[in-house]
């Protein structure tokens, strides 16, 4: 089974560092936080495994102190929640997302729009 290995080697990364001052990020009880066998968290580290499901890509990221959506992307995943949001305003959100793309937003950008937004909202 191809794993990604990217993803394993940031995932062992952010642990390793993480345990340098907390023992309790071990692979065994990082595994044990995650609600994953210790020898499936190692094959993913290694690149052997594909990433697990997105609940506990979600979990990992909550424990390493990174943003989730990053990481669920890079193990090519999208939060679940998502589609459930695309498909309550399927032609306004398709055509937003299509319109950011054309016009070649970048993260600044878009960023910049939902702080606006936000603002907008209180």
């Amino acid at each position: 089974m191809a794993g990604n290995r990217e993803f394993g080697a940031l995932i062992r990364r952010l642990r390793e560092k993480k345990r340098k001052n907390d023992p309790t990020f071990s692979l065994r009880q990082f595994a044990a936080k995650i609600g994953i066998s210790p020898t499936f968290l190692s094959k993913i580290e290694t690149g052997d495994f594909n990433p697990p499901a997105p609940d506990k890509i979600k979990r990992m990221a909550e424990l390493l102190d990174v943003d989730a959506d990053e990481l669920l992307a890079l193990a090519g995943r999208v939060d679940p929640d998502l589609p459930e949001i695309i498909q309550t305003y399927p032609k306004a959100m398709a055509n937003f997302l299509r319109t950011a793309r054309e016009l070649e937003l970048s993260e600044e950008d878009i960023e910049a729009l939902t702080r606006r937004i936000r603002k907008r909202k209180k």
